[in-house]
């Protein structure tokens, strides 16, 4: 039997003290799962511009249980996109003139209404940000970290639609 008092119990104790200390912290804080999205409407018409985040887009609804329907009359809410824009910017240079960060932006333009009314709301617009240092020697790996960074914002802007989205209360 091995004795309560040893090395080797103490310190596997101490391991599973810290792991529920951190499980119980962990929880305490509010942190939970990113679920789904809670929509108002199970139909939905998506019309406007082919944006390079309408598959991903639809892909979403679908994962939150909202079917795109082909026509506008089978929808419960319309969706028009209209437009993207991706824009880069030089954030700083070094002192020889050489661009050390360049300052990413992701804006995409939409509006929705109800089908049973014919005004459309205001447009709104999602727009995402990151910033990224630069560097001449390293231009491969620059621009894959360019793209992933871009597909991010890609991503995070499909998140902050569907919450705008959950606004949106179909006419009774």
């Amino acid at each position: 039997m091995k004795n309560p008092h040893s090395p080797v119990v103490f310190r596997r104790n101490t391991v599973i003290s810290m792991v529920m200390l951190f499980t119980f912290l962990l929880s305490a804080c509010g942190f939970q799962l990113r679920g789904n999205a809670d929509l108002a409407f199970k139909k939905l018409y998506i019309q406007g511009s082919t944006l390079s985040i309408s598959r991903d887009l639809k892909r979403s609804f679908k994962g939150n249980g909202v079917q795109v329907v082909d026509n506008a009359e089978d929808a419960e809410l319309l969706l028009e996109l209209m437009g993207e824009s991706n824009q880069k910017r030089i954030l700083s240079l070094s002192g020889g003139g050489l661009v050390r960060e360049y300052e990413l932006n992701y804006l995409v333009s939409f509006r929705m209404r109800d089908p049973a009314n014919p005004i459309w709301g205001p447009v709104q617009t999602v727009s995402t940000r990151r910033d990224f240092s630069y560097d001449d020697k390293a231009l491969l790996g620059k621009g894959d970290e360019e793209a992933r960074l871009n597909a991010d914002m890609r991503s995070d802007a499909i998140r902050e639609l569907l919450r705008r989205l959950t606004a949106f209360k179909p006419a009774a």
